[in-house]
């Protein structure tokens, strides 16, 4: 079985990238959460590898963290869900987004990604709840303003009312909170919005 591949990005999609190791072109289907981090085709690559066996198939399936890895294996363990609802999961939501969901039992936010129904969620719920990787505690805030917690909801949410897709908006909403010193919304907002506009 294939564990990881090292190369080239030869082409690049959305859900799907061709990996060129040593001439060879791997196809392999990836999250955004993924997708969101690589470089341009013609950059070096090291994906982490799931292989799925099926009858008529052997399919790739590449994550840049071992936690997307994870996530993405304890969501086809459960009965019901392929690969293809694992990776609409997390091309859906952020890893540790995804974990604190499922820790409350936040069906709503589960049923906010695309494809995922309020049966789905509520397996998911249910059969991850207590099995679930090990987040690192985030760093605690330092200085004034708002808690970077309701700051990031606020901005967030008024990416996501603009109409930016989650996965998009929720990265530019954390180089923004990096790049914005003072917390305010307004001034992190634009940043977000510059952010997006690369």
């Amino acid at each position: 079985m294939i564990a990881s591949l090292r190369g080239r990005i030869l082409e690049k999609q959305p859900s799907r990238i061709v990996v060129d190791v040593a001439g060879v072109g791997y196809d392999v289907s990836v999250p955004l959460s993924t997708f969101y981090g690589l470089g341009e085709p013609g950059s070096d690559i090291a994906l982490r590898i799931h292989t799925h066996l099926r009858d008529d198939a052997l399919l790739l399936y590449g994550f840049t963290t071992k936690l997307e890895q994870d996530l993405f294996e304890r969501l086809i363990g459960i009965s019901g869900i392929g690969p293809k609802v694992a990776l609409a999961v997390l091309s859906g939501i952020e890893p540790p987004d995804l974990i604190r969901a499922i820790e409350r039992g936040d069906l709503a936010r589960l049923t906010a990604i695309p494809g995922v129904g309020k049966k789905t969620s509520e397996r998911i719920v249910l059969e991850l709840k207590d099995r679930l990787p090990r987040l690192q505690p985030a760093p605690a805030a330092e200085g004034p303003g708002a808690p970077p917690s309701a700051l990031r909801d606020d901005v967030l949410s008024a990416l996501i009312n603009l109409g930016y897709h989650r996965p998009l908006a929720e990265k530019a909403v954390e180089s923004a909170i990096k790049a914005t010193v003072d917390g305010d919304f307004e001034r992190t907002l634009k940043q977000a919005l510059r952010e997006l506009a690369r």
